[in-house]
């Protein structure tokens, strides 16, 4: 019987694959058999994934890319389909926040940062609309694809101080239902368009509004904490499992969906 979870061989491009979630997830599909393209900025973190991949005998490209450049992304693109030719899968993963684009605990929605709430819509729902125009083109031709975007817990609810990034992963959710007819229906069921919607997981970005430098959680990430039945953040491989169905087979059927990956955040009420 054909394994439906066999991702090997496929050719999948990962965005904001020098970020952490991002990156994590392209290493993993990477150690599947995938044949993984990781775009971002970081030279550096470029240069690492390239030696974790020649270390471990991974098939994977390094490119230097900006999610917000046409040019750049078609550049890449051409990269990538010169080495394995038409791509496969497109995990979005490129995204961020600007603390203009945050309303901090002693401001209001009246102090908002307006150039940076615009900044931090154009990375994640711009830098998530380009590079799906440019590499998912070829999906009208070989009637196959597959899309996953990331969203996140902030889009579904109101997560206060959390201003444009919510707004941002809000449009991804909306984008990635609105792609998913759209593809099915002038395309075929062979494109599908899902988002997985991680709940709360330190990274860079944000360690230090969850913790403290002796590693104790600041009020913030006890509320959060508070809000999660799983009583912790999340573990960066915790992401991994469902970002491979959704790539695979196993998920043929399943189109237009945001799965949250959240230890039960958006489930619990809070009482």
């Amino acid at each position: 019987m054909k394994n439906l979870f066999d991702i090997s061989g496929k050719v999948i491009v990962v965005t904001g694959a020098t970020g952490v979630l991002a990156g994590a997830t392209a290493r993993y599909l990477a150690g599947c058999g995938a044949k993984v393209a990781f775009l971002g900025r970081n030279k550096q973190k470029l240069g690492e994934a390239e030696k974790f991949a020649a270390e471990n005998g991974l098939d994977v490209l390094a490119v230097e890319c900006d999610v917000l450049d046409r040019g750049s992304l078609e550049k890449a693109r051409d990269t990538v389909v010169e080495k394995w030719g038409d791509v496969e899968v497109l995990v979005n993963g490129a995204g961020g926040n600007q603390p203009g684009a945050v309303i901090g605990p002693d401001a209001s929605f009246f102090d908002l940062d307006v150039s940076a709430w615009s900044s931090v819509l154009d990375l994640n729902l711009r830098g998530t609309v380009l590079p799906t125009l440019v590499f998912c083109k070829a999906f009208e031709r070989t009637k196959r694809g597959c899309v996953v975007n990331f969203s996140s817990m902030t889009a579904q609810s109101a997560v206060t101080r959390v201003f444009g990034y919510s707004n941002a992963k809000a449009g991804i959710d909306n984008l990635t239902k609105w792609l998913a007819v759209e593809f099915a229906k002038k395309i075929g069921e062979g494109v599908r368009v899902n988002a997985v919607a991680p709940g709360f997981f330190i990274s860079s970005q944000n360690r230090t509004l969850l913790t403290n430098p002796d590693g104790s959680l600041t009020e913030r990430g006890k509320d959060i904490v508070k809000k999660t039945p799983f009583g912790r953040f999340g573990d960066c491989d915790e992401v991994f499992g469902t970002v491979h169905y959704l790539c695979s087979d196993a998920a043929k059927f399943v189109t237009g969906t945001v799965i949250a990956i959240d230890g039960g955040f958006s489930a619990f009420s809070g009482v």
